[in-house]
C-alpha cells in the first residue's frame, strides 16, 4: 500500500471551488501585494487567535522570526537562547541580525524548550528568548515566562507549526511579547506557496512591526527605519482565508488520526521500551507531526533509520525531523559546540521518525503503517 506523508490533491478536492474563487477575486481586484485580502486575513487571523493581538501577515515564517528580532533592535553583541532541536530558521534569524543563538536542550518526551536550561544560560547579553511549541505541541510557557518577566527578557514565541494549539485556554503565540506563524504549504494552515504571519498585543509595537515590513515606511517613501521586504501577496492571503474557516476541523482529524495510531499501537503489544510515542504535555497538541521515537539499543544504536528504510520498501513515506541538531550543524562550528553538549537534542536527532498524519489519511492507512512498525519491531 502506498502512504504519503502528505497529500495535498486530497485537502484541494474540497477546496477548489473556494480556491478558484478566491483567485478570481483577486485577479479581478488587481491588487496583487498587501491590500484588502492581506488586510482582511490579519483581521481574521487575530480573531482566531484571540487575546487582543495585532497581526501582521508576511512573506513566510522565517521573515516572521527576523522582523521580531529587528523590531527589538537585536543585533552584534546580542545573545537570543533558543532550542537547538528545531528547524534551522529559529537560529538562522538570530544570526543573520549579528547577535549570537545560545542552544539548549530540550525536554525528552516533550521535544520542547527544556526552561531550566534557560535560565541557567542568561547572562547580561540575553536579550530575547524563542520557545518553540514544535510539532504542534505547546511548549512549557509558564515556566518561560516565568524566568523571563524575572529577568525582564522578551519571548518571542516560535509558533511556526502550531496555529491553533493552546496553551493554559490561550493560543500560543499570544502569551509572548510576539509570536510568529508559519503559512508553508505543509503546515496545517498551509498557503500555495510562503507565507507567515507575526502578531503582537503591543499596539506601538505592531505600528514599528507595519513599518519595518516595507522598509520602513508608514508614509510612501519616507524611511523612518531601514526594514525589509516581508510583504505577503493578495493571493496567498485570499488562499488561505479560504481556508481558515476549516481550520479547527483539521485539527480534530489530526487528533483522531493521532488517537487511532495510539490506539492501534497500544494492541500491537509492542515493549515500550522499543517505541515511544508522542505524549501530550503541557497545553494542546495539533499534531503538525506525530514523531515517533526508537530509543538507542544495548549497542548504543537506533533501529530508526533501517525502520524508514523498511516503511519505504511497503510504501510508507516518512521524515526526519531533524537529523542534525543546530548547535552540531557547520555553519555554527564557531560557537564551539561539541557532540555531547545537548545529549537530549542528539538523541532526538537520531532516534526520532515522523509519520503520516495529514487529516485526510485513512483509517486503514493508519492500521497498514502500524502493521508494517509492529512486523519491524517484534522479535
Amino acid at each position: 500500500m502506498k502512504v504519503p506523508l502528505l497529500d495535498f490533491s486530497r485537502q484541494d478536492a474540497a477546496l477548489t471551488g473556494d480556491l478558484r474563487a478566491a483567485f478570481e477575486r483577486v485577479l479581478a481586484s488587481g491588487q496583487f501585494i498587501m491590500g484588502p485580502e492581506v488586510e482582511a486575513l490579519e483581521r481574521e487571523c487575530a480573531s482566531y487567535l484571540g487575546g487582543g493581538v495585532e497581526a501582521i501577515g508576511l512573506s513566510s515564517g522565517t521573515d516572521a522570526i527576523l522582523l521580531a528580532l529587528m523590531a527589538l533592535g537585536i543585533g552584534p553583541g546580542d545573545e537570543v537562547i533558543c532550542p537547538a532541536y528545531t528547524f534551522f530558521a529559529t537560529a538562522g534569524c538570530v544570526s543573520r541580525t549579528g547577535a549570537t543563538p545560545v542552544f539548549v536542550d530540550v525536554l525528552p518526551g516533550c521535544f520542547t524548550i527544556d526552561p531550566s536550561q534557560v535560565a541557567a544560560r542568561i547572562t547580561p547579553k540575553t536579550k530575547a528568548i524563542i520557545p518553540v511549541h514544535l510539532f504542534g505541541q505547546s511548549a512549557d510557557l509558564e515556566a518561560t515566562l516565568e524566568i523571563a518577566n524575572r529577568h525582564r527578557i522578551p519571548v518571542i514565541e516560535d509558533a511556526a507549526q502550531a496555529i491553533g494549539t493552546e496553551f493554559e485556554g490561550r493560543a500560543v503565540g499570544t502569551l509572548g511579547l510576539m509570536g510568529c506563524y508559519s503559512f508553508f504549504p505543509t503546515k496545517n494552515l498551509g498557503a500555495l506557496g510562503d507565507g507567515g504571519l507575526l502578531v503582537t498585543p503591543d499596539r506601538a509595537l505592531g505600528k514599528r512591526l507595519r513599518a519595518l515590513r516595507n522598509h520602513g515606511m508608514h508614509v510612501k517613501y519616507h524611511h523612518e527605519s531601514v526594514g525589509g521586504n516581508f510583504r505577503l501577496d493578495a493571493l496567498q492571503a485570499a488562499f488561505l482565508r479560504a481556508k481558515l474557516p476549516r481550520l479547527d476541523a483539521a485539527h480534530e482529524a489530526r487528533r483522531a488520526n493521532a488517537a487511532l495510531y495510539d490506539k492501534l499501537f497500544a494492541e500491537s503489544a509492542l515493549p515500550f521500551a522499543s517505541l515511544l510515542l508522542p505524549r501530550l504535555c503541557r497545553g494542546s497538541h495539533i499534531y503538525n507531526q506525530y514523531v515517533i521515537r526508537l530509543p538507542a539499543e544495548g549497542n548504543g544504536r537506533s533501529r530508526r533509520d533501517a525502520l524508514r528504510q523498511h516503511l519505504a520498501d511497503q510504501g510508507v513515506t516518512t521524515e526526519i525531523y531533524y537529523p542534525i541538531p543546530l548547535h552540531l550543524q557547520e555553519c555554527f562550528a564557531p560557537l564551539g559546540y561539541r557532540p555531547g553538549s545537548l545529549p537530549v537534542s542528539e538523541a532526538l536527532a537520531q532516534e526520532t521518525l515522523a509519520l503520516p498524519i495529514f487529516p485526510e489519511l485513512r483509517p486503514e492507512e493508519i492500521a497498514f503503517v502500524v502493521r508494517e512498525i509492529a512486523t519491524f519491531l517484534k522479535p
